[in-house]
């Protein structure tokens, strides 16, 4: 029998980046790819993506890819990734992933290498080496699933991202008698691999029909205040919800930021909610609309810089100006590493006068991922042989462990893995190679792919430390002084509070060129390499800081 390896390459110890692959003989199945959002200590950085390199290594043996849902964390990679490996790969999910996947590879100019397989609610289907299905489950996107993997190793079941919610908006549930049944199926379930970002939660994950319910709430007490409310774009449940609690308040929705509108238009193209032309207004005349009869969903809900709620938190939108007749609405949780950027958007609401209601004050998201008691439900249900916690930072995945042992899994058969960690099923045990591909962070900038690790050292040095730069001109011949040495700081210290300090790194710079001068080290390299040294030394013992010192000598 061959062993069956599982290769994680993000979203064990984050949250975000989730991508993994399934090996049988050789063969490999891919499982979301999916992006991060940057933290402070990153500056710059706009995506943070998986290391695909191994991805890369084996790119003729990929079967294909599965997206669980629509989600960016597990496929706004997927146009990076085709990108990588330069030939066309079948994506299978549902339409609705699909079609937000699709827009995304669009833009990369990547549609002629991906080829969409559009699969239904229950549908198994041969992936080359691979046997799946694809089982519903309710999150916070529509459409999403688990998928049941057979390998000669036994039964492989992802969760996806879930939530065992039982009034769904869309009336979809997830399909507990279907994995039941998979798991009475032959020897049941080998490894089960589950969403762990609830795990330190208790209880249940509340219902997204219940957010309906408190959003109507606070529509009905702003009856004269324009409601704008921020939300992910792909949270489509959410954005119906709001929509139709303003319609049936007498309001009209205007629809805000690009993938806002892209989404909307293509969930209304599938059919999953309905939306009369009447009662939507285009954003370029909300301001002409009386306040009450108005409502604005738009992007922002992360504080993302461009987005439209940022813009109007920063007085600079084209379209809309908010002030004391709005009351804004963030419906959405803040993703970790993206706190700061929600304050400083509450923040400059506020400053414009305007009512501000969210996860904080208010009662107006849900979760989409399921709490303590829905993961022991679904451990009891498919008790699998060996768990493996995924999705989540390490806490969560080391609750969700304590879970599985709590609800029967052997404790020696649970496994708490990391990013570049591979499993290998083998026919009589389960084993863990620990780093066994390469798993870091992929930073993008802007169009450029990979800024890599030194460039982003030397930003947060360069964001804690300052610069220095300092010119000199030297005479060819001999290496003395013409003009200069000048002086230019950024970050560090400013004239004309610290000329004093100032002037005595001059002298330092002219002292070393002297030195070097009289040691006959006159060509151009030596006395940059004196005058750095010499000047990164004084700055070091006068104020205990390392800005980058960069020295330009110039000859005459």
């Amino acid at each position: 029998m061959p062993d069956v390896r599982v290769v994680f390459l993000g979203g064990l110890g984050e949250i975000g980046r989730n991508c993994a692959c399934v090996e049988v003989d050789g063969r490999v199945l891919v499982l979301d790819v999916g992006l991060m959002f940057p933290r402070d200590d990153m500056p710059g950085v706009d995506l943070v993506l998986p290391d695909f390199s191994y991805l890369v290594e084996v790119a003729d043996r990929i079967d294909g890819v599965v997206l669980t849902h629509g989600h960016e964390d597990h496929v706004g990679g997927l146009a990076y990734l085709l990108r990588e490996l330069d030939r066309t790969l079948p994506i299978y999910g549902s339409a609705l992933t699909l079609g937000l996947a699709k827009g995304r590879i669009a833009e990369a100019g990547m549609a002629d290498r991906a080829e969409m397989v559009t699969v239904d609610d229950g549908e198994r289907c041969s992936i080359g080496a691979f046997d799946c299905q694809f089982v519903p489950v309710t999150h916070s996107v529509p459409h999403g699933f688990a998928t049941v993997i057979g390998t000669p190793a036994g039964t492989i079941i992802h969760s996806g991202d879930f939530k065992l919610d039982l009034t769904p908006v869309d009336g979809r549930v997830t399909d507990l008698a279907l994995l039941g049944e998979v798991a009475r199926e032959g020897e049941g379930v080998r490894l089960l691999l589950a969403d762990s970002t609830n795990a330190e939660t208790a209880g249940s994950t509340l219902s997204e029909s219940t957010a309906g319910r408190w959003l109507r709430r606070l529509f009905a007490e702003h009856p004269d205040q324009r409601l704008v409310v921020a939300s992910f774009a792909s949270h489509l449940h959410r954005v119906e919800q709001v929509a139709l609690a303003a319609i049936d308040a007498g309001r009209r929705v205007a629809f805000l930021g690009r993938s806002m509108v892209q989404n909307v238009a293509l969930a209304r193209e599938m059919g999953l909610f309905a939306l009369a032309d009447a009662d939507v207004v285009d954003i370029e005349d909300v301001q002409q609309i009386p306040p009450g009869e108005v409502c604005v969903i738009c992007t922002g809900s992360q504080g993302e810089p461009m987005s439209a709620l940022s813009l109007m938190a920063a007085h600079e939108h084209r379209w809309l100006k908010v002030g004391p007749d709005d009351a804004v609405i963030i419906s959405a949780h803040a993703i970790p590493g993206n706190e700061s950027n929600v304050a400083r958007v509450i923040d400059g609401l506020h400053r414009a006068g305007a009512s501000v209601f969210h996860e904080g004050n208010a009662d107006v998201h849900v979760s989409g991922h399921a709490s303590a008691d829905e993961l022991r439900f679904l451990l009891r249900l498919i008790s699998p042989e060996w768990f493996v916690p995924v999705h989540g930072e390490y806490r969560h995945m080391v609750h969700h462990a304590e879970l599985a042992r709590e609800c029967g899994v052997d404790a020696d058969k649970v496994i708490v893995c990391e990013d570049g960690d591979a499993v290998t099923i083998g026919e009589a045990a389960v084993t863990v190679e620990r780093r066994a591909v390469p798993s870091g962070y992929l930073y993008v900038d802007g169009i450029v792919g990979d800024i890599g690790h030194g460039v982003l050292r030397d930003r947060r040095k360069l964001a804690e430390e300052g610069i220095v730069v300092v010119f000199v001109t030297v005479d060819a011949a001999t290496g003395e002084i013409v003009t200069g040495p000048e002086i230019e700081t950024k970050g560090w210290v400013h004239a004309p509070e610290a000329e004093e300090l100032l002037d005595e790194a001059r002298d330092v710079v002219a002292a070393s060129v002297r030195e070097a001068a009289d040691d006959g080290a006159t060509d151009v390299d030596s006395m940059q390499r004196h005058t750095r040294r010499a000047l990164a030394r004084f700055i070091a013992d006068r104020t205990r800081r390392r800005p980058t010192v960069i020295p330009v000598v110039m000859e005459v």
